[in-house]
């Protein structure tokens, strides 16, 4: 009791119809406690020091409500093994037994001492080649492999909970609560690579299990499997919670700190509050995702907490509670002072993901010679180089890089712009309203990742393009229409639109990486922000490009992404 959660070891119990009640150990087996650390949140189980629990139980009195507990170690719960309950007229319950006790091995998000952590560093570890992508909480989401350095997703077909259980342990979480069918945790974009996996549950990898190598004709994305993983009990949301929202999904965030005897609630400074903060806050209640993250909050204005205890919060958005992202500590500064400058949230069980379509970059490459009097209305929506400025308007020419962008919303939630169409900005030379200052960056690196040029995309017109066969278009722009982009469309920026473009004019030739980011401000909240960039090798001889090796920031395996990043250009125009 007292050690810091989670739990990992002590007497198992089991909450029957009229209580708690303790299992007889008699028969007891590791398949057993392999069973119920899955259950509790643990990939696995370790022996325990039986002599001590021994001498505790002789002080203690028990209740035994099962015995004759006989788990194969594949089970997802302790229910379906092969187990015996006592009747309520057994007066010798466990004759010459003890209460069974468990002890289990966390997994390496959750290892709770340090020993622990020691433990299972020193242990070498190659890159995973399992992973959860787009869930709303830890230890969910769709499941992706790796094979061939490329990651894909596996399709749903025969997709149980055995194979679920086979992932969630591989991860470090414990066995499975749901294995997912028909995309429920958003679709992947890429290869699909497996098919019909049969697990038995006691594979230590998904790629240990039978399973069928998959054609383009076997399954679609609308049918990619995930999970939703036991995770052990940690505490962590409760010490933290809302205050003054409408709803419980919403209002100002309160922490609580201090020890055994000084614990005390208080407020988050909003300096520096965004999105990233937000959705740390948001997984840390247990509210999925997060919709906004706030830095004012006087009209939650309630309660009587009044001390800011939190500061300068900066989060990557990976971690499990705010305390685990970087903070000030101790002493508070915020530059804004009063509650009404403090941290709020809007949490949402469902987000959009945005990805965009990398191979139709590659396809859609090529460099213009523009004259400078055709580029009035760009320069004024700074779509150029900042040497254009000094140009000899409206005489000579910039040179332009320009391609397609087909940017996919494969969420489970509309993208919708941050601003609402009272702040939308009209600009007359285009004829357009632009609901985001900043959509996308568009930027040439060194093969090192400096920068040499760079454009940027107001979201002039987010809308429907296209859609998959069975979703209708919601979103246009015309008629000062709403905008957003629906779940299943993709707003499709053509190469010949103004500012769909990087202003090369400066850039000398040699080998580059042509990166795209996609919402690059955080502004708007996404299920996963890791697939927003896309680059690609390019190689500028001073009259002609080749864009080639285009993909998704992290579609590729690590070892992949380091021989991307060595490659060291063309010589000549033959891309192998």
């Amino acid at each position: 009791g007292r050690r810091p959660l989670p739990v990992t070891e002590g007497l198992v119990e089991v909450r029957l119809p009229d209580g708690w009640s303790q299992v007889c150990d008699k028969g007891w087996s590791a398949h057993n406690s392999h069973v119920v650390c899955g259950m509790l949140g643990f990939p696995s189980e370790k022996r325990v020091n039986a002599a001590f629990y021994r001498l505790l139980a002789q002080r203690q009195q028990h209740s035994f409500g099962l015995h004759g507990v006989a788990c194969m170690g594949t089970e997802a719960h302790l229910s379906l093994c092969s187990l015996e309950f006592y009747r309520a007229n057994d007066t010798a319950r466990c004759p010459g037994g003890g209460p069974a006790v468990v002890s289990c091995v966390p997994g390496p998000l959750y290892a709770a001492s340090s020993g622990q952590k020691k433990q299972q560093q020193s242990k070498p570890q190659g890159e995973a080649r399992v992973r959860l992508k787009s869930g709303a909480h830890p230890g969910e989401g769709r499941v992706e492999v790796l094979k061939a350095s490329t990651w894909g997703t596996v399709c749903d077909r025969k997709w149980d909970l055995h194979a679920a259980s086979v992932v969630c342990r591989e991860l470090g979480f414990g066995s499975a609560r749901e294995a997912l069918s028909g995309a429920r945790m958003g679709q992947g974009m890429g290869a699909i690579h497996l098919s019909e996996v049969r697990c038995s549950g006691q594979e230590l990898s998904l790629w240990k299990c039978p399973h069928k190598n998959i054609t383009a004709e076997d399954c679609s994305h609308s049918q990619d499997a995930g999970v939703r993983c036991n995770l052990p009990y940690t505490g962590a949301e409760t010490r933290i919670r809302l205050s003054g929202g409408r709803s419980q999904h919403e209002g100002r965030v309160e922490v609580q700190i201090g020890g055994p005897g000084s614990l005390r609630w208080g407020l988050i400074c909003g300096d520096d509050w965004g999105t990233l903060e937000a959705m740390v806050a948001c997984r840390q209640l247990g509210l999925g995702y997060a919709n906004h993250g706030l830095q004012e909050t006087w009209y939650w204005d309630s309660g009587n907490i009044t001390e800011v205890v939190m500061s300068g919060v900066r989060c990557t958005g990976t971690e499990l509670s705010l305390d685990q992202c970087a903070h000030h500590g101790t002493h508070t500064t915020c530059k804004r002072t009063g509650t009404r400058f403090t941290a709020g949230v809007i949490c949402s069980e469902t987000a959009s993901d945005l990805l965009l379509h990398s191979a139709l970059v590659q396809e859609t490459a090529y460099i213009e010679d523009r004259p400078l009097h055709m580029l009035y209305c760009a320069a004024e929506e700074n779509c150029l180089a900042s040497s254009a400025r000094s140009a000899n308007w409206p005489y000579g020419h910039r040179r332009l890089l320009r391609f397609s962008s087909q940017i996919h919303n494969l969420g489970r939630a509309d993208f919708r712009p941050k601003a609402g169409r009272h702040s939308w900005v009209w600009h007359e030379c285009h004829g357009h309203y632009h609901s985001m200052d900043i959509f996308t960056h568009y930027d040439i690196l060194t093969p090192n990742g400096t920068k040499v040029a760079e454009g940027h995309k107001a979201s002039f017109c987010l809308e429907d393009t296209e859609c998959q066969e069975d979703v209708s278009k919601r979103y246009e722009c015309a008629n000062f229409g709403e905008q957003g982009i629906t779940v299943g469309c993709w707003d499709l920026y053509r190469h010949d639109i103004d500012c769909q473009w990087i202003d090369i004019t400066d850039v000398k030739p040699g080998n580059y990486i042509l990166q795209i980011v996609i919402n690059p401000n955080f502004e708007v909240a996404e299920s996963d922000f890791t697939n927003n960039a896309m680059k690609c090798n390019c190689k500028y001889d001073g009259h002609r490009i080749w864009v080639h090796n285009c993909h998704i920031g992290d579609a590729f395996s690590e070892e992949a992404n380091r021989r991307f990043e060595r490659y060291p250009g063309q010589t000549s125009n033959q891309i192998i």
